[in-house]
């Protein structure tokens, strides 16, 4: 029998599905809460790849940043949908996402040692937590919601067999490689699709559209701010000149116009599927990688103009480019081919190889991204004047 405190209080509530029509469903305070803490992994992630560029760590760097990334974007990914779906914001549920925002903080603090160290133990531990503290709420799922039991235990057991694949792999003579890595990366990515086969959760399409939306400008932010951080450090050591100017000019325009491309579409009602839904859904991890290596590579940028690293300019604009032709690419994949024809489809494509050339006709780094800035931005500019109908 429930206990009248409790329930008076609300401070414990059954795990039910929410209503996946409910009418004006936004992000709660709590969700806010948690992508504001969790950018902090995110940006700690970004910095230690914008030192890897600037030592011209480059593979290293890299294949480090991925591998982090995905521990990031999967922990989010799979609390955002759940959220969406069984968000009773009870005190358990309340508690429980508190915990899986320690772990976030916990990969945080472990950024800088896998960077440096190549130790991914304190990493891995941050990573457990969160996923453990999931499983609690799956199991509390089972329990309450009886026609999607069996679909809430495969996510439990399905996630406690890979995270003991993690613990396994890791802390044990094992030699973790990138190639069990990559086996554990398939292991949690195939959950969800083993799980959700039997029966679909109650998730929200515009609430799930918004939660990646806000993640989005965030992500976006937190870039910009890592600029902004490596032009003060420069200005103040009185090292401005006009290519910086136009370094500035040009990341800033980038930014603005990759928020503008995201943001011009509304992506929920397109959600009608599962396997639409999956893509989606998985296909914005480039989406936020390439955001967060693309600000990594402007403050690179910064760096390389204003002579405080010996990297080649070349690469960086390269670097820059690569990351803005994933975004551009993966946006038109998820955005906009499934509705556009003729011209208009390969508009994106056609953008694509113009950016990628940039580099190699203009040296001067600042004027390269300055330059590729422009031509995104009358990508952006000629869609919206000639092709939007």
């Amino acid at each position: 029998m429930p206990n009248p405190l409790l329930a008076k209080h609300e401070w414990l509530k059954p795990l039910t599905p929410r209503n996946p029509h409910e009418s004006h469903r936004v992000a709660t305070p709590l969700e806010l809460l948690f992508d504001l803490i969790f950018v902090v992994a995110i940006a700690t992630a970004g910095q230690q790849l914008h030192h890897s560029i600037v030592e011209n760590h480059w593979a290293h760097g890299l294949t480090l940043y991925f591998m982090v990334f995905f521990a990031l974007w999967w922990a989010w990914m799979n609390f955002s949908w759940f959220a969406s779906a069984y968000d009773n914001d009870d005190a358990i549920y309340r508690i429980l996402t508190f915990i899986q925002i320690i772990g976030s903080l916990v990969i945080a603090a472990g950024i800088p040692f896998a960077f440096q160290q190549q130790d991914f133990d304190v990493i891995i531990i941050g990573y457990v937590i969160m996923r453990l503290s999931l499983v609690t709420q799956w199991f509390r799922v089972a329990v309450n919601d009886h026609e999607r039991r069996q679909t809430a235990l495969r996510y439990a057991f399905g996630i406690i067999i890979v995270q003991v694949g993690w613990l396994l792999f890791h802390f044990t003579p094992i030699n973790f490689t990138i190639y069990l890595f990559l086996l554990l990366v398939v292991m949690e990515l195939s959950v969800p699709i083993f799980a959700e086969a039997h029966n679909m959760t109650p998730w929200h399409p515009h609430h799930i559209s918004e939660r990646y939306a806000l993640l989005t400008i965030i992500v976006l932010g937190e870039s910009i701010i890592g600029c902004f951080a490596a032009i003060s450090d420069a200005l103040s050591q009185q090292l401005f000149s006009t290519e910086l100017l136009f370094l500035m000019i040009g990341g800033l325009l980038i930014m603005f116009t990759m928020w503008w491309a995201y943001f011009d579409h509304e992506v929920a009602d397109r959600l009608v599927s599962q396997k639409r839904a999956f893509i989606w859904g998985y296909g914005h991890f480039f989406i936020f990688v390439s955001i967060a290596a693309l600000g990594a590579g402007l403050a690179a940028a910064v760096d390389v103009v204003t002579h405080q690293t010996e990297v080649s300019g070349q690469q960086v604009a390269y670097f820059v480019a690569v990351s803005l032709i994933i975004y551009n690419v993966t946006l038109w994949f998820l955005h906009e081919l499934h509705h556009l024809s003729g011209f208009k489809r390969w508009l994106y494509p056609i953008t694509t190889i113009v950016v990628l050339c940039i580099p190699m006709f203009i040296q001067s780094l600042g004027y390269s991204i300055f330059a590729i800035a422009i031509v995104y931005a009358l990508r952006l500019i000629f869609s919206k004047c000639y092709l939007a109908k």
